[in-house]
């Protein structure tokens, strides 16, 4: 048994080993085996490097391709063992301890820089070949009177020694001579090219600019050209050569002969095609990948007037729960059973299918009806997903939400495109999934709009680019002042002053809401304090308080009664002068340890109040053990009232719920209160105080000052 490599370098050596043994049977090279791999080690240790780099730099697999011809691997049969071995072996020798998905992605880049490297180092090596052919043609032609017979001898030691195809021909294009290397790249046989005419092989992939070129050169008007060229063989394969054709003049410099050069590169051309798939299709399910789809849209978003494009944006709903339960192995064939499923639908000419990756899947359809197309693609596709996919025994039924863009072609780019069918993709998935939805230009604004929100948000805290309105609470009874509810405002740069429903979700889905919220509490009470300072108990009810919001994520946040406690000590503020505003829906079945800091705050003398009451469908008893002191009854309760007179059934169950609340000991608040006559009605049903835009809309702290300094006169 064999040790397994302990150490980086051991498994670099291990893998220039195999690589030596692979390409050293077909490498004219005098070293032997050993010292051959010596020499190839450098170059591993190089390609070892480029794999586990941060960035990939393709220029050093590209010399590290081009060293092999130093190395004299110039057979094409070199090139395909080394890449073979840089395939198989690299990643699993030289980065063992990294993500291998990643890593076989490096690989296969790695490979492609590699074979350009070894084609263009073979290629110069070549043109240095062709150029000393060129030159010995020409030399031998200008002696010719003075010493035919020698330098016919060299030019014919170079014509038959060469390792590239050479051939002769007059200006008719009449083959007059070939060597050896040119027979073997048409398959040996001398009567399938010697006393052809050149016309004869035109080939279907010739470009336009072949033929003209050449009827230029044989009528003297270029001295050469150069050009990629097919020719079909008597076996019916197609040879496929770098042509190089030169002029030859006679001593008068009139053009007597055509100097043909091919370099057969058929083997290449073959390899970059594999390369070229490999670079642009999935490699789990055969579909082309995000590269060669956006290559496809970018074409049909630059098509001419009059062309549409329509895209359909699939992401299958709940497949993290089928990886998560079967495994990643199941997973892959449910997505390969998925693929050939969307591969059926999208057989008409303009239409794909591409994988994005994970299990995000793009159908694209071109032409000049593509409003119609892309409804009937979309269909298809959901109808293909309907029939259960069988994976070890089990039937799993498996659904889809799809984004839908559709559109004329030249008015967005490939990014915009794809973020808009994104973004119409969530908004089905948000809305049950299984279904589709057609891309509305307003509902991607607000949704480009909502990310811009999230990021700017943390920088906006820094920049001090909040604030605090406050809006009053009015006892009911006397109409006195008694405090105000901190309400955080945004001043965004570019949308202006931002009300809290557009950014607090997103500070709390970012987790951003624990700093902002710690910002606000700290603040409010700083404002409590400085009414004190200026006002002291001279209110009509004494010093002023304040209500401040707590979200959910403060709720399990672990230093949120230290940084409350930490925040009164250091503004000289009593716990009294607070109260925290909890929504009903973050308390429905709280269990002990989330009520626990609640508990100990309510403890210290800070008031805790329900607010949103009503709203969350809590079990009434429930209030016995939460530690809350107020009720703040929702404005749902109490719109009927603005008008006389109110919906009886409303005030009933105003009137229970007034009357529950205090036989509980807790006071009761009214958000919404917009007119005399529901403050009225409010009062006689018994609620302790309200807010709303019929005492004052939320401010700025001094208008609370001159309300308050009015209830302190009379």
């Amino acid at each position: 048994m064999i040790a397994e490599p302990d150490g980086p370098e051991d498994r670099l050596r291990r893998f220039a080993t195999i690589w030596s043994r692979a390409v050293f049977p077909v490498t004219s090279t005098s070293l032997t085996r050993p010292e051959f791999e010596e020499q190839l080690l450098p170059l591993a240790r190089r390609l070892s490097e480029v794999l586990l780099a941060h960035g990939f730099d393709a220029d050093e697999a590209r010399q590290v391709g081009a060293a092999l011809i130093d190395a004299h691997c110039t057979d094409p049969e070199a090139l395909t063992r080394s890449l073979d071995c840089v395939d198989a072996y690299l990643a699993l020798y030289c980065g063992a301890d990294g993500p291998q998905d990643e890593l076989r992605m490096r690989s296969s880049r790695i490979q492609h820089a590699m074979a350009a490297g070894f084609a263009q180092a073979l290629r110069e090596r070549t043109l240095a070949e062709q150029e000393a052919i060129a030159q010995a043609a020409l030399r031998a032609q200008g002696v010719v009177a003075q010493a035919l017979h020698a330098s016919e001898a060299r030019f014919r030691a170079v014509f038959e020694g060469a390792a590239i195809g050479v051939g002769i021909a007059d200006l008719e294009g009449n083959i007059l001579q070939v060597n050896g290397a040119l027979l073997r790249m048409f398959g040996g046989s001398e009567q399938a090219v010697r006393g052809r005419n050149v016309r004869e092989w035109t080939h279907p992939e010739d470009a336009p600019q072949t033929w003209r070129l050449y009827e230029e050169l044989v009528r003297g008007e270029r001295e050469h050209y150069h050009v990629e060229k097919a020719f079909n063989r008597s076996d019916g394969t197609v040879l496929w050569t770098n042509l190089t054709v030169s002029l030859l003049r006679d001593a008068d410099g009139e053009p007597q002969y055509q100097l043909a050069l091919m370099e057969d590169t058929t083997e290449r051309r073959l390899l970059n095609l594999r390369l070229r798939y490999e670079a642009t299709h999935d490699a789990l399910t055969g579909l082309p990948n995000r590269t060669l789809f956006f290559e496809r849209l970018e074409k049909a978003l630059s098509a001419g007037e009059g062309q549409r494009f329509g895209l359909c944006y699939l992401d299958l709903d709940g497949f993290k729960t089928i990886n998560d339960s079967l495994g990643h192995s199941a997973g892959d064939r449910l997505l390969v059973e998925v693929a050939d499923r969307l591969q059926s639908c999208a057989t008409a000419p303009g239409e794909m299918v591409a994988r994005l990756g994970g299990d995000e899947f793009v159908a694209l359809t071109t032409g000049p009806d593509t409003q119609r197309e892309v409804d009937d693609l979309a269909d298809r596709i959901m109808n293909a997903l309907v029939t259960p996919i069988s994976i070890d025994g089990r039937a799993l039924m498996v659904r889809g939400s799809i984004g839908i863009v559709e559109g004329p072609a030249g008015e967005r780019t490939p990014a915009e495109v794809l973020r808009s069918a994104d973004i119409t993709m969530y908004r089905a998935k948000s809305a049950g999934g299984n279904r589709s939805e057609l891309a509305d230009p307003e509902a991607d604004a607000r949704a480009i709009t909502r990310h811009g929100l999230t990021t700017a948000l943390p920088a906006a805290l820094d920049r001090n680019e909040f604030f605090i309105e406050y809006q009053p609470l009015v006892h009911l009874g006397d109409g006195s002042v008694r405090g105000a509810e901190a309400l955080v405002r945004w001043l965004h740069p570019q949308h202006g002053v931002l009300g809290p429903d557009r950014f607090i979700p997103l500070a709390e889905h970012t987790g951003l809401i624990v700093p902002l919220g710690r910002w606000v509490l700290e603040e409010s009470i700083r404002q409590a304090r400085e009414w004190r300072e200026r006002y002291g108990d001279d209110t009509a009810a004494g010093p002023l308080r304040i209500n401040v919001n707590l979200s959910p994520c403060q709720l399990t946040h672990p230093g949120l009664v230290q940084d409350t406690v930490e925040i009164l000590e250091r503004t000289g503020v009593a716990p009294e002068a607070l109260c925290l505003e909890v929504t009903e829906s973050a308390l429905i079945g709280a269990d002990d340890d989330l009520l626990k800091p609640l508990r100990r705050l309510a403890e210290m003398g800070v008031d805790i109040a329900l607010d949103d009451f009503g709203t969350g469908y809590s079990n009434l008893a429930n209030l016995r053990r939460l530690p809350v002191s107020i009720l703040k009854l929702d404005r749902s309760f109490t719109q009927s009232m603005q008008q006389f007179p109110a919906d009886p059934v409303d005030l009933k169950i105003v009137e229970g719920i007034v009357s529950l609340a205090h036989s509980l000991d807790l006071a009761v608040t009214v958000e919404g209160v917009e007119t005399g006559a529901q403050a009225e009605q409010l009062r006689i049903l018994g609620c302790d105080t309200a807010q709303g835009w019929y005492y004052a809309r939320p401010g700025p702290p001094e208008r609370l000052h001159d309300l308050a300094l009015v209830d302190a006169t009379g």
